[in-house]
């Protein structure tokens, strides 16, 4: 597997939202990396689909 994984819009909004809707763990597109750390969330940065699946098998 490989393959570019894009920008969303408005991506500190979203994380900001997902963790007052309960969410600790966020996967994301590394553009989207936020500046600030999001509190009660933790935030994975990835670039490519192939990253993505290794974090996501590496989770406990």
């Amino acid at each position: 597997m490989a393959g570019e994984i894009r920008p969303a819009p408005r991506g500190q909004e979203r994380l900001k939202e997902a963790a007052k809707l309960g969410f600790t763990r966020a996967l994301i597109p590394a553009a989207n990396a936020p500046r600030q750390a999001v509190p009660g969330m933790q935030v994975i940065a990835v670039s490519r689909v192939e990253e993505a699946v290794e974090k996501l098998r590496s989770m406990d």
